[in-house]
């Protein structure tokens, strides 16, 4: 597996909107190729023949019925937010402004 330059690092840390000076770069990218070598590993050791699984146990549905309750008007569910628009949350723009 090829090992992430600190370069990538910096860019993986533009694209998560993450300020990273040259001192974080410079210690998490070693940190982030051994996270990396780690993953690798694991990804080696099941075979074709074992099926892959999200919990170690067999399981059942474990989640509760679905409740209707009565919930918020969108005037009140607005209430406090910062900017709406046509009763919608009215948010800055960004994605689309990548480099």
């Amino acid at each position: 597996m090829s090992q992430l330059s600190r370069d990538e690092v910096a860019h993986l840390a533009d694209l998560a909107r993450i300020d990273l000076d040259d001192a974080e770069l410079d210690h998490l990218a070693p940190q982030l190729n051994v996270i990396l070598e780690a993953v690798a590993s694991i990804q080696g050791v099941a075979g074709a023949d074992v099926v892959p699984t999200s919990h170690p146990i067999p399981m059942t549905n474990v989640f509760r019925e679905d409740v209707v309750v009565p919930g918020l008007t969108p005037e009140q569910a607005l209430s406090g937010a910062p900017a709406s628009e046509d009763q919608k949350f009215s948010v800055p723009r960004i994605l689309g402004d990548e480099q």
